[in-house]
């Protein structure tokens, strides 16, 4: 293990300790105490990908579902670190396919958590397919702290849901879980953006937590603000480095003084307060400078240099 002390983030060669298929996903366990010791719901790893020999410089980033923390002082040894990965590409491919008892160079834990309310408010949690893997950890951070929490699910189809209930059993188990597929295979037919207004109705919400694709997020907060609550989403930029040198993940945010600055997600983020998030300015969900953000580029006679 490496790290700069106080710097928060430890740099492990973590080993692989289980794996299993959940739905269209994989879940992956990796024995990693010392960022299972510092991570908090939100924050997300950087996996080295391809071995030792690979051509593959970028990492892949995770958001962590949820850690087993170890304890430091006479502990064992044996915090891990959960990850839900989807084959979306060769890197990640080769992630799901790495043998339990194998190693996996991860830096973390990366980026900013969820902000947690310091009252016992009410709460809803809103996933979009793998997206909900760290709102599990968060919710159960939130009730400790006496919030009412309702969770929202949403995904395509029952295969692409991750955390849902799967029987008629898990349903009645799981009170306060909402679940919506585009087709209609499990849950209420639709989008979780048909159910959100009576869910934090319901729930009488104060605070949303959201995380999955961009279009949904946007959806997420403007519901959130008509129902005057606020709303907190972890972005999906595509993070190439995860540590704020490559840029690829510059998205623009409104500060507090209503200036749009163009910042990192990886880094400022990936938590944003959604009333922040400039959603205008995302075509095709990728992001786009727009011409009132501090640094544009000013159009040939506008008055630049």
């Amino acid at each position: 293990m490496t790290s700069r002390p106080g710097s928060g983030v430890a740099t492990v060669r973590a080993e692989l300790v289980a794996s299993r298929v959940v739905g269209a996903y994989q879940h992956l366990t990796l024995l990693a105490p010392e960022v299972a010791d510092l991570a908090r719901p939100g924050q997300f790893v950087a996996l080295a990908v391809g071995g030792p020999t690979s051509a593959t410089l970028l990492r892949r980033c995770f958001s962590i579902h949820r850690v087993t923390p170890d304890a430091r002082e006479g502990g064992s040894g044996s915090g891990t670190v959960e990850l839900v990965v989807a084959d979306a590409g060769p890197g990640s491919r080769w992630l799901t396919q790495v043998p339990v008892q194998g190693e996996v160079d991860l830096i973390g834990p990366l980026g900013k958590p969820f902000p947690l309310p310091t009252e016992a408010v009410g709460c809803v949690l809103v996933g979009g397919g793998y997206g909900s893997a760290p709102l599990f950890w968060l919710a159960e951070l939130l009730r400790e702290r006496g919030c009412g929490v309702e969770i929202v699910l949403g995904a395509a189809s029952r295969d692409r849901l991750f955390g849902a209930p799967q029987t008629s059993d898990d349903e009645r188990a799981s009170h306060g879980v909402t679940v919506t597929t585009d087709d209609g295979s499990q849950g209420v037919k639709g989008w979780v953006s048909d159910v959100l207004p009576e869910v934090m109705a319901r729930a009488d919400a104060q605070v949303v937590y959201a995380c999955g694709p961009m279009a949904m997020l946007r959806s997420v907060s403007e519901l959130a603000a008509a129902h005057g609550a606020v709303a907190q989403v972890a972005v999906e930029e595509a993070m190439a480095c995860g540590v704020g040198v490559c840029m690829t993940c510059v998205m623009p945010v409104r500060s507090s003084d209503g200036t749009t600055k163009m910042v990192r997600s990886c880094v400022e983020g990936p938590t944003f307060r959604g009333d922040r998030v400039r959603w205008d300015a995302f075509v095709d969900g990728h992001a786009v400078v727009p011409a009132d953000a501090v640094g544009a580029p000013v159009a040939a006679g506008g008055g630049g240099h």
